[in-house]
């Protein structure tokens, strides 16, 4: 029924999507968004949503995988439970929340921050470029990635602490009867046995980050260009629909269908792309056992 419902979903939306593919072609890559003009081009949404997911990974993944080694390895036996029902509470919060109270709470002191940031390094070369042109309302590209981070933080963090906790007790034992230290344990013991899983986990969370809708919408600033810029406005393909569907018609409605169209198959291409590097990971650790 999930499959069915899954193809059904797709042929729908490819369906009234049709108009836009059929009269844009490839255009549908290029950058040139302007519904007054009949210009439908998502390039720049698809960039914003790739860049949004890419902030939210680099912020995210270490954090989590900290936690995960914290829960796992370091933390005493009466603190995992509380910190475990912590990481799984966030995760239930709804994102429109995220997105309010950053919005209410985070917007403008962000907003003077990367105003310093881009002051201090206004000389560095290419540094500069990512940088510049702060929004000074603080809605942008970095802002989105922020939360999205905190948002996706929970899930790789769960993922990867039970991974993480299927490492045999004989691997931990064997290395420090070596005489391994704490982190020289984890580091020969449980990141190798662990490599395919936390990969795995990114991946779903990187799946999480790019479909994000509310909270992005509310906090990306809506600017529908590429740009270098991280402290600037963007767009990404969920947030466009969130803001502008109500209001279309006629194929500019078809463009944002087909956006949604587009989403469909980058996550599904991820969440693919995540069973693939697992199933690949479990047939090299077979093969060496």
């Amino acid at each position: 029924m999930v499959l069915v419902i899954l193809g059904l979903i797709a042929y729908t939306t490819t369906k009234n999507a049709w108009p836009w593919f059929k009269a844009e072609g490839f255009g549908v890559l290029e950058d040139n968004w302007n519904p007054a003009k009949g210009q439908f081009g998502a390039g720049a949404m698809i960039y914003g949503t790739f860049l949004v997911g890419l902030i939210a990974l680099v912020i995210s993944v270490p954090v989590s995988i900290g936690i995960a080694l914290f829960v796992t390895e370091v933390a005493p036996r009466r603190a995992r439970k509380p910190i475990i029902y912590a990481v799984d509470l966030l995760a239930a919060i709804p994102s429109v929340v995220y997105g309010l109270w950053a919005f209410a709470a985070l917007r403008q002191p962000l907003a003077d921050v990367y105003s310093s940031i881009s002051s201090a390094t206004s000389g560095i070369p290419l540094v500069k470029e990512l940088t510049s042109d702060p929004s000074p309302t603080g809605l942008s590209f970095m802002t989105a990635g922020i939360i999205v981070a905190i948002m996706i933080t929970p899930i790789i963090t769960s993922l990867t602490r039970e991974v993480f906790a299927t490492t045999p007790e004989p691997l931990k034992e064997a290395a420090y009867g070596l005489g391994s230290t704490r982190w020289e344990m984890i580091r020969g013991s449980v990141f190798p046995h662990s490599r395919g899983g936390v990969v795995s986990a990114v991946m779903i969370g990187l799946g999480r980050a790019i479909g994000e809708t509310i909270a992005v919408a509310l906090l990306i600033g809506s600017s529908q260009a590429i740009s270098a810029h991280l402290f600037g406005p963007g767009d990404t393909l969920a947030s466009i629909i969130a803001n502008q569907f109500g209001e279309s018609t006629g194929e500019y409605r078809a463009a944002l269908i087909g956006m949604g169209v587009i989403l469909l198959v980058l996550t599904v291409a991820v969440g693919m792309l995540a069973r693939g590097v697992v199933t690949r990971y479990d047939k090299r650790m077979g093969a060496a056992g």
